[in-house]
């Protein structure tokens, strides 16, 4: 798993973090079960401090990605509750959506940006 933290960011370093790991998840770089670096070795390796680390895997097990065990540390565990990814993911798009149309950018532009979007992760 490679993880790239951009320094000169406005965005959170957790955030950065969250984002990557479900990044990884959805390209199946990061699977289902598999074990990720302990919260002290990603903060050793990514060059962040621990608390950091701790505070994205937390996010990350309340959206339903990892399970936190003391023996196996963060496990990736996707949360098979799909009328909540798909209730999430409308209210996500909702927002997305109402930015874009105060652009004036179309219903067909929107629809033509989502279909690439997902094929990026086929």
């Amino acid at each position: 798993m490679l993880i790239n933290i951009d320094f000169n960011s406005d965005e959170a370093f957790y955030m950065q973090l969250r984002n990557q790991i479900i990044m990884g998840i959805a390209m199946s770089e990061i699977r289902d079960g598999e074990n990720l670096p302990s919260v002290r070795e990603l903060a050793d390796t990514v060059g962040i401090n621990m608390h950091t680390v701790n505070k994205a895997y937390t996010i990350l097990k309340q959206e339903g990605y990892l399970k936190l065990d003391r023996r196996h540390g963060a496990v990736v565990c996707v949360d098979i509750d799909r009328q909540r990814a798909l209730d999430e993911l409308r209210e996500q798009l909702r927002d997305a959506v109402a930015k874009a149309v105060c652009r004036n950018v179309s219903a067909q532009e929107i629809g033509a940006v989502l279909s690439e979007v997902v094929e990026e992760f086929r």
